[in-house]
This record gives C-alpha cells, structure tokens and sequence, in this order.
C-alpha cells in the first residue's frame, strides 16, 4: 500500500480512525451476531449459534500495514455494545492495532472530541472511515479528513485517503504560503 511518507511531515495524518459495523465488519454488532464468541484452533470465530464472524477481507493487512509505517489508528463507534466489540477485536487480533477507542452510543462528534482531547492531535490530523453519510457530514465539519466506506476498508480505499489527505495538506500549505 502505497503512503504519503516523503512527501512533507503535513502530508501524513497523525490519526486514522475507524468505525467498526459495516466498515471493519459486515455486519451490527448489535444485531447481526449473538454472543458469546469462540474463535476455533484454526482461527475462526462463531457466535453462540454457531455462525461465523467475519471481517471484511483487506482489513488485517491494512491495520498491519498501517501500524508497521508508524500511524496511530483509533476506533469510533455507535454501538451500545462495547463489551462485544472489544471482545471481537481482541478475538481477531487487532488489539495491537488500536491506541484509542471510543464505543458507545451517540453523535461521532462525542467520539471524536474525546479523541481530540486524549491525543491532543488536531482535527486536521485525522481521517476518519465510516460507512454512513451523517457521520461523515458530522465529523467533516470539525475539519477532520472523511472517507465514505460503501464496501469495507480496502487496501484501496486507504491509499486513496492517503492521497487526499496529502493533497489537502499540499493545497492548504500553498495558500497559507500565498498569505504570508
């Protein structure tokens, strides 16, 4: 996956953080999987009814790759289910990944003052994935980078919000330049 790395220190966001239902995963938390979970000798996870749990396809190597070059990564969602979505998580193995997580139930602009506040990175630091449209008009309008998700994280969708990002960042520093 290619990475905005070289090309300034403002072309590479500080956080990159993600939602979890239809972003992460194919489904509700909530609704969709019944809990307790087990993950078998080979790896899978099922729910209590035996079905399994899956996560979109890309999304372990994008969280690897994205760990690997050094980026912060954080989880924002609306759930009212944390306990299961923690235990997801730690059941595929993606604790490693995450340096904050804000689970509950409520507007994302909740989560991502809180994630403002924790990490003292700037709105304009950060991009943000989520698959609903009032989340990204929502948390858009605090400055931070949104990427509508339509299919799951893909090692695509996050190039690409790499690349913008560091457009951005470009367009902005030359017109703060042309200012001065």
């Amino acid at each position: 996956m290619a990475s905005a790395e070289g090309t300034g220190a403002l072309s590479k966001p500080k956080l990159l953080v993600f939602d979890l239902d239809y972003t992460l995963w194919p489904f509700w938390v909530d609704t969709h999987v019944d809990p307790p979970f087990i993950k078998e000798k080979n790896g899978k996870v099922y729910d209590v009814r035996g079905q399994e749990v899956k996560y979109f396809p890309d999304v372990p190597d994008v969280l690897q790759d994205l760990r690997s070059k050094g980026y912060m990564l954080g989880i924002a969602s609306r759930t009212s289910c944390r306990p299961e979505a923690d235990e997801l998580t730690e059941l595929f193995d993606w604790d490693k990944f995450f340096h904050y997580r804000e689970i509950y139930p409520g507007s994302k602009t909740t989560h991502f003052k809180k994630l403002h506040k924790d990490s003292g990175i700037a709105y304009e630091d950060m991009i943000f994935f989520d698959d609903e449209h009032r989340n990204i008009v929502e948390v858009g309008k605090m400055g931070v980078l949104c990427i509508f998700v339509e299919n799951g994280v893909t090692k695509a969708v996050v190039q690409d919000a790499l690349k913008r990002f560091a457009e951005r960042n470009a367009r902005q520093g030359s017109v703060h330049k042309k200012d001065l």
